[in-house]
C-alpha cells in the first residue's frame, strides 16, 4: 500500500521499541507517527470521502468511490481496559456505552422458569474477610455475600457504606500483598490485579447501576460519602510503581514477542493507563491530580444529578383537551397515566387531566404533534434550560469541569484535555476537527434545503408561522412533511411494533446471524424493577454462555434518561469457579422508550425500535466475545472511536425486508406491515439527513472545540461557544438563552468528552461490514448465515485482544471503503 502522508499523533506516554533502542526515560513524552495508507483507521479517509460527499450533495447526483485509504494505528493508541479504569470518572473511565443524540428534537413479570441452568457463582468478598466484618456490621450485606447473580432486589442505600468500606479494607491488604510478592509474568502480576479489579467492578457497578435506575436521596447520600474513599483507592492502584515497573518489565523481557496480540495490548495498555494515571508525576504533582481526579468525580455525579432532577421538577398539567389537540392516542395515554402518578385519580385518556414532562416518550410528542403552538414553545424553552438555573445550575459544574481537566492536562504534559482524551483513541485533534468540518460541507447545502422545503411545505398548509419558523416549530412541520411526502405516519405505525414482537424478532435474527438462542429466564436472577426481563443467550449446543437484563422503560421520576449498554460482569478465565470453564459475561441493556399504556403493550416508534437493536448490538460484543483475558474481553480494551461498530451495524438489519417483517405485526390483528408501507420506509431513511448530520455536528464540534481550545475564566462563555459554533452548524442558530450545554450528559457526566466524533467514525466501518451480508445477497439465507458467523467469530469474539483495523481485515477480507456509507446515504448509485 502506498503512503498518502503522515502525521502526528498525541504523545505516547512510553517509549516504543525504537525510543527504548534511542534510551528514552520510560516517562519521556515522545511523538509516535502514524501512517495514512489506503482505506481507513482514523478516519482521515473521512476527509477525501466528505469532500466528494459535499460535492455529490451540492449537486445532487450519484457518484461512484472506490476504496481510499486508512490511518494505521500505533499499538500504543489504547483505550483504558474499562474494568480497572471505569470505577474512576465517566470520562476516561465510563463504561456504560450510551446512544447518541439522534432526535431532531432532544435526543411483564413472568412465571420464573426452570431453565436447568447450572451458572457458576461468582464471589465478591473473600469469605477469609468475614471475620474482620463482623464488627462492621456486614455480614448479612447483600453486596458482601456469594451470589451467582447481583441482588438487585436486595441491595438498599443502607447497605452502601459498609459494604464499600469493607469492600476497599480487604482489597487494600489484597493490594499490599500484590505489591510485596509482584514478579513479571501472568500469575504474580495479571492474574491478582484482575481478581482485585474484578471484585470492586462487581460491587461498585452493582450500585452506580442501581443509582442510574433507581435513583433515591438515600442512595445518592451514602455513594456520595464513600465515592472519594473508592477513588482514592483506585488511584493509589494506578499509581502503584511495583505494578507499572513489572509490566513495563514484561514489555522489556526476551520472552515479549511470544506474548500473544492479546496479552500484549493488555500490556500495553496498562502502562498508558499508569502513566495517565499520574505514576511518574512527582510527589506534588501526584498529590494535585490526585485532588483533580476526586473533585472530577464529584463534579461529574452531580452534573448527572442536576439534569435528572430539572427534568423531573418540570409537570405540564393540561385540564382543556383542545390544548393538546394533534397528540395521538399514545402520547394522550401516557399522559393521563403519568397525571394519575401525579394523584389525578380519575385521569384518562378521553378526558383528562394530562401531565406532560420533559421525559422523551412525553415531551417528544408534543413537539411533533401538538397543534398548540405555545404548548410547544413551553415545553421547547423548558427542554434547553434544563439544569442552568438556581441550585440545579449545572453552568459554574461546567466550567469547574473545564478548568479541572485543562489543569490534569498540563499536569500530564499535554497542551488541552483533548490530547489527553485522544491518547486512548485512534484519531488526533487535527484529524478530528479535519472530519467534522468536512462532514459540515457535505451537510450544509442539504441541511439549506431542508429548511427552504419546511418553509415551503408550511406556507403551503396555511401555517400562521411560515414565514417565521422556528425552533419549536421545527419538528411539528417535519413530521407532516414527511407523513405528506412518503405518506407515514409514525403513530400510526406503532401498532406494528409492539416490544414482544420486536424482541422475538430481534432474537430470532440474533439466532439466524450468530446461531445463538435467547431464552427468557425471568425469575433466575433478581432485578430492580417488575418490568425488568431476565435472558440466557445458549451456543448451538444448548449451554449457557452469556445472560442479560434489559431494562426497557421510562421511569423519570428514578431512571436517568438515554439508553446505555453496561457490564455487569466480563468473561474470564482468571475469575472461573471451576477452574476450567471461563466465568460466562452479563450485560445490562437499559433504555427508556413509552411504557404500556393500560391493556396495550409498549407501542414502539421506529426509532425506538432502532435503539433496542443498538443497544443489542453493543450487548453482543460483550456476550459473545471469545477472549478470556478478563482485562480485553468483550468491549474491554477496544478503542472509543471503533466501539460503535456493533450497534450501528445492528440497527441496518431494521430495514432488511424480511427482519422487519418479521418484528412488524400488528399487535391486534396480527397483520404484517403492507409492503408499500416497508418500501415508503426505506424511502424516508436519508430525510432531512443534512439537518441530523449537522446536529451531530454541533454537538462534537462543540466538545471538541470546549476541550481543545477554550479558556476558562476567559473572554468568551460556554454559551458563547456553543453560539459560535451554531452559528456554522446550525442552519436555524440556537436561542440567545439555549443552555443545552447543562444537560449535555455525554461529556460532563459521561465518556464522551473530546469523543462525540467518534459516533461518526464508526459508521463507515458498520456500514461496510452490513455490505458484507449485501455482497453476500440479503435473500440468500444460507449466505446470509456463513457471513454471520465470521461476523461473530471476528467482530464479536476477538474483543480488546485484537487491534480494530485488523479485526475487521479478518473478517471482510480487506480494509474498509466508505463506498457503502456513501450508498447508504443516498450519495451512491444502487447496483
Amino acid at each position: 500500500m502506498s503512503t498518502l502522508w503522515t502525521f502526528d499523533s498525541q504523545k505516547s506516554e512510553y517509549p516504543s521499541k525504537l525510543d527504548r533502542r534511542r534510551n528514552l526515560k520510560p516517562s519521556t513524552p515522545t511523538n509516535a507517527n502514524l501512517v495514512v495508507t489506503s482505506s481507513f483507521h482514523t478516519l482521515a479517509f473521512s476527509l477525501v470521502l466528505l469532500s466528494l460527499m459535499a460535492a455529490a450533495a451540492a449537486a445532487r447526483t450519484l457518484v461512484s468511490l472506490k476504496p481510499i485509504f486508512l490511518v494505521r494505528s500505533s499499538p500504543r493508541s489504547l483505550r483504558p481496559s474499562s474494568l480497572s479504569s471505569s470505577l474512576i470518572c465517566h470520562k476516561r473511565y465510563g463504561k456504560s456505552i450510551q446512544c447518541p443524540l439522534y432526535s431532531s428534537s432532544f435526543s411483564f413479570c413472568v412465571n420464573p422458569l426452570n431453565l436447568g441452568v447450572k451458572s457458576a457463582p461468582f464471589r465478591t468478598f473473600a469469605q477469609s474477610s468475614a471475620a474482620d466484618s463482623v464488627k462492621d456490621g456486614v455480614l448479612d450485606n447483600p453486596l458482601l455475600k456469594d451470589f451467582e447473580f447481583p441482588p438487585f432486589d436486595a441491595v438498599t442505600a443502607e447497605h452502601v457504606r459498609p459494604a464499600i468500606r469493607g469492600l476497599l479494607s480487604k482489597l487494600e491488604g489484597d493490594l499490599d500483598e500484590l505489591e510485596r510478592t509482584v514478579e513479571p509474568n501472568w500469575p504474580k502480576l495479571v492474574e491478582p490485579l484482575e481478581k482485585i479489579l474484578d471484585k470492586l467492578a462487581v460491587v461498585w457497578g452493582i450500585v452506580s447501576h442501581l443509582k442510574s435506575v433507581k435513583d433515591s436521596p438515600e442512595l445518592r447520600s451514602a455513594i456520595d460519602e464513600v465515592q472519594p474513599e473508592k477513588v482514592k483507592f483506585l488511584l493509589r492502584l494506578g499509581q502503584s510503581k511495583p505494578i507499572y515497573e513489572a509490566f513495563k518489565a514484561i514489555r522489556d523481557s526476551p520472552e515479549w514477542e511470544s506474548l500473544d496480540e492479546a496479552r500484549k495490548r493488555l500490556v500495553e495498555a496498562q502502562l498508558k493507563e499508569a502513566i495517565l494515571g499520574g505514576v511518574a508525576l512527582e510527589d506534588d504533582k501526584r498529590e494535585k491530580f490526585n485532588e483533580i481526579e476526586q473533585e472530577l468525580q464529584k463534579l461529574s455525579q452531580k452534573f448527572q444529578e442536576n439534569v435528572l432532577d430539572a427534568t423531573k421538577k418540570f409537570q405540564k398539567l393540561v385540564v382543556d383537551k383542545k390544548d393538546i389537540e394533534g397528540l395521538p392516542a399514545t402520547a394522550l395515554g401516557l399522559a393521563a397515566q403519568t397525571a394519575v402518578s401525579k394523584g389525578h385519580e380519575n385521569a384518562d385518556a378521553e378526558n383528562g387531566p394530562w401531565v406532560i414532562t420533559l421525559d422523551p416518550p412525553s415531551f417528544l410528542p408534543v413537539m411533533q404533534h401538538a397543534k398548540n403552538r405555545a404548548l410547544r414553545e413551553e415545553l421547547y424553552r423548558a427542554y434547553i434550560t434544563r439544569a442552568s438555573s438556581g441550585d440545579l445550575d449545572n453552568t459554574p459544574i461546567i466550567d469547574q469541569i473545564l478548568k479541572l481537566k485543562m489543569e490534569k492536562a498540563k499536569i500530564l504534559g499535554y497542551d488541552n484535555y483533548a490530547e489527553v482524551s485522544m491518547a486512548t483513541k485512534m484519531a488526533t485533534v487535527g484529524k478530528a476537527e479535519e472530519l467534522l468540518e468536512k462532514l459540515r460541507g457535505a451537510s450544509w447545502s442539504a441541511a439549506v434545503q431542508d429548511m427552504e422545503e419546511l418553509k415551503s411545505f408550511s406556507k403551503s398548509q396555511d401555517a400562521l408561522e411560515a414565514d417565521d419558523l422556528t425552533h419549536w416549530d421545527l419538528t411539528f412541520w417535519s413530521e407532516r412533511l414527511r407523513e405528506s411526502k412518503y405518506d407515514i405516519n409514525e403513530e400510526e405505525l406503532r401498532p406494528f411494533f409492539s416490544l414482544p414482537k420486536v424482541m422475538d424478532g430481534l432474537f430470532n435474527l440474533a439466532k439466524s446471524l450468530f446461531g445463538i438462542e435467547i431464552e427468557a429466564a425471568d425469575g433466575l436472577a433478581p432485578v430492580w424493577n417488575g418490568d425488568v426481563r431476565f435472558y440466557c443467550v445458549k451456543d448451538s449446543s444448548g449451554e449457557p454462555i452469556a445472560y442479560f437484563y434489559f431494562d426497557p422503560y421510562s421511569r423519570p421520576s428514578e431512571k436517568r434518561g438515554g439508553a446505555w449498554m453496561d457490564e455487569v460482569v466480563s468473561r474470564s478465565r482468571v475469575l472461573s469457579r471451576n477452574g476450567t470453564s471461563s466465568r460466562l459475561p452479563i450485560a445490562h441493556m437499559v433504555c427508556n422508550q413509552t411504557p404500556p399504556v393500560g391493556n396495550k403493550p409498549s407501542l414502539m416508534t421506529f426509532r425506538e425500535v432502532e435503539t433496542v437493536f443498538h443497544e443489542f448490538g453493543h450487548a453482543l460484543q460483550h456476550m459473545l466475545t471469545r477472549q478470556d483475558e478478563g482485562l480485553v474481553a468483550g468491549i474491554r480494551g477496544i478503542e472509543w472511536d471503533a466501539v460503535e461498530l456493533p450497534s450501528q451495524f445492528m440497527e441496518n438489519w431494521c430495514y432488511h425486508r424480511s427482519t422487519l417483517m418479521s418484528i412488524a405485526k400488528h399487535y391486534e390483528t396480527g397483520e404484517t406491515l403492507p409492503e408499500d408501507i416497508y418500501m415508503r420506509l426505506l424511502a424516508a431513511r436519508t430525510f432531512r439527513a443534512g439537518s441530523l448530520s449537522l446536529r451531530q455536528i454541533r454537538f462534537a464540534s462543540v466538545d471538541l472545540e470546549l476541550h481543545s481550545k477554550y479558556i476558562p475564566g476567559g473572554s468568551e462563555t460556554i454559551f458563547d461557544v456553543d453560539q459560535r459554533v451554531s452559528k456554522k452548524t446550525q442552519v436555524l442558530t440556537p436561542l440567545p438563552e439555549d443552555r443545552f450545554l447543562c444537560s449535555f450528559i455525554h461529556i460532563f457526566g459521561g465518556g464522551y468528552a473530546a469523543g462525540y466524533y467518534s459516533y461518526k467514525w464508526a459508521e463507515v466501518l458498520s456500514a461496510d461490514a452490513f455490505s458484507a451480508f449485501e455482497d453476500a445477497g440479503l435473500d440468500d439465507i444460507k449466505a446470509v448465515q456463513e457471513t454471520g458467523r465470521k461476523f461473530r467469530e471476528t467482530v464479536l469474539a476477538l474483543g480488546g485482544g485484537k487491534d480494530p483495523l485488523k479485526v475487521f481485515v479478518e473478517f471482510r477480507g480487506r480494509e474498509p471503503s466508505p463506498e457503502p456509507l456513501l450508498r447508504h446515504n443516498g450519495l451512491l448509485a444502487v447496483a
